[in-house]
């Protein structure tokens, strides 16, 4: 039985943890009994920030690598390039952040069909879990980016063994049944918290054993500190929240979410 939280997606090397990074790892291992970090990648500048923390806690906390959907812009071929030569330097947990990202600009939205169709080509070469981003436009005139996801994954298994995790999962009971029937997981967040995330109206009836706790630290901090920075000290309130929707013991959900994770991105060394 496990008895500790697994925080699958942080970004602990984040500008806003520069100043407090021990602080928040003491308060997240010592006081929320959150064991495991697992820190997405978004962008060619955010490479040597996020080793930094791995290596400064190489138990604890694992690295991804990807190119994050709104990373992807006209330079776009020459950033895979340089996200995939890290591929080969050391190992990784997954591939990650990747997805699409319909929110802040569609000018560059087939590009980053591409650069996720790229890198997940190489999750299925290595072996690795795809960690995705989906972000849907203001407009309800746009393609929902969710729908737009499924079917690259449905095609890419076609050819592959594709696997991984819907992070920040904020779409429809459907959506949520079909990437499950993909045999992926859901990231459950903060949202979860908030009166109107949307997800909270249906998450007692899916699987827990396709569900995975996340905080994406420092954004979207769950209640009762939503509008604050995130931190992976939080993920306590998720799972109690998760627990109180579900009806199920706390215990229950600690050791169901955390091996899922494990499930997810392998187990670590030494446990």
């Amino acid at each position: 039985m496990y008895k500790f939280l697994v925080d699958t997606h942080t970004h602990l090397y984040a500008e806003a943890f520069e100043r407090d990074l021990t602080g928040v790892m003491t308060a997240a291992m010592d006081e929320t009994n959150v064991r495991y970090f697992y820190m997405p990648n978004v962008d060619v500048e955010s490479v040597e920030r996020m080793e930094f923390v791995q290596n400064a806690y190489p138990k604890n906390c694992f690295s991804m690598m990807g190119l994050h959907p709104c990373s992807v812009d006209a330079n776009v071929i020459e950033h895979l390039e340089t996200i995939g030569a890290h591929l080969g330097q050391r190992e990784y947990a997954a591939i990650g952040e990747i997805g699409l990202d319909y929110y802040w600009d569609l000018a560059w939205r087939e590009q980053q069909k591409i650069a996720f169709s790229t890198q997940c080509e190489w999750a299925m070469a290595l072996g690795l879990p795809i960690v995705i981003h989906a972000r849907n436009a203001a407009s309800p005139n746009v393609d929902n980016c969710i729908d737009d996801l499924i079917s690259l994954v449905e095609s890419a298994q076609e050819v592959g063994d594709l696997r991984g995790v819907f992070h920040c999962f904020s779409g429809t009971y459907a959506q949520a049944r079909k990437i499950i029937d993909l045999g992926f997981y859901l990231g459950i967040g903060g949202v979860l918290t908030y009166k109107n995330g949307g997800i909270n109206q249906f998450i007692d009836r899916l699987p827990l054993e396709r569900l995975v706790l996340e905080t994406d630290a420092p954004y979207l901090a769950p209640n009762p500190h939503r509008g604050k920075r995130n931190s992976s000290a939080y993920l306590g309130f998720i799972a109690a929240e998760l627990a109180r929707l579900r009806g199920q013991d706390l215990e229950k959900i600690t050791h169901q979410t955390t091996a899922n994770a494990f499930a997810l991105f392998g187990l670590p060394d030494g446990l």
